[in-house]
């Protein structure tokens, strides 16, 4: 993969021993990103899914590459069908995992290939509770996530829930990455506030890449 298109990153700010933000890294690539974003959700549009406990995730979501991420009764758990369509979910674009890698490599994690790309798409209101991302198979792997449209505020914890938590402003094509001793972190999203994004008007939509398998 060529790096070096991704080379113009604005300065990159360290937050923990495995956590690094990269301001503004995905910003030129926006377009190409959500014309990708298009593609997929065309395919495998957004749903709202449903908690292990019956609860409706306020955050829409879709997925796309060899394996995706799905709540429902059953649990949480990652699988290579849409059970919405019973199909495949789409492939992961090059961009989309060019991007990525080479986040993750400016972050210190060389060699990421992600097989997950989980879609979220928030309002102004919605949110996303302190969680660990905990389903995955191997957590040697960094998480990857990009930010698109509407700014937020994400809530960046420690190992152990009640550790102090860290409120970082991540704007339009702001990447994040945290991985190592950091992969466990607990994190959220608070609230959207009301807003208009010049590509994509009262949205935010964060692309988060993971190895699962």
């Amino acid at each position: 993969m060529n790096a070096d298109l991704f080379a113009e990153t604005s300065p990159a700010e360290r937050l923990g021993p495995g956590t690094m933000l990269l301001h503004r890294f995905a910003e030129s690539k926006a377009a190409a990103l959500l014309n990708a974003i298009d593609q997929i959700t065309a395919q495998a549009p957004f749903r709202h899914l449903v908690t292990p406990g019956g609860q409706r995730m306020s955050v829409a979501m879709s997925n796309c590459g060899a394996l995706g991420w799905v709540s429902d009764r059953a649990g949480y758990r990652y699988q290579a069908i849409d059970p919405q369509s019973g199909l495949p979910w789409p492939p992961m674009p090059a961009c989309f995992a060019l991007l990525a890698h080479s986040a993750a490599e400016q972050a210190g994690f060389a060699g990421f290939a992600p097989d997950a790309c989980l879609i979220n798409r928030y309002t102004p209101g919605t949110r996303l509770s302190l969680h660990q991302d905990r389903d995955e198979h191997d957590y040697s792997a960094p998480i990857v996530s990009v930010s698109l449209g509407l700014p937020a505020v994400f809530l960046f914890g420690g190992l152990v829930r009640s550790d102090p938590v860290k409120h970082l402003t991540l704007q339009h094509g702001d990447v994040l990455v945290w991985g190592g001793p950091d992969r466990l972190r607990f994190h959220g999203v608070k609230p959207i506030g009301e807003g208009l994004h010049s590509l994509l008007g009262m949205q935010r939509i964060n692309l988060t890449f993971r190895r699962a398998a």
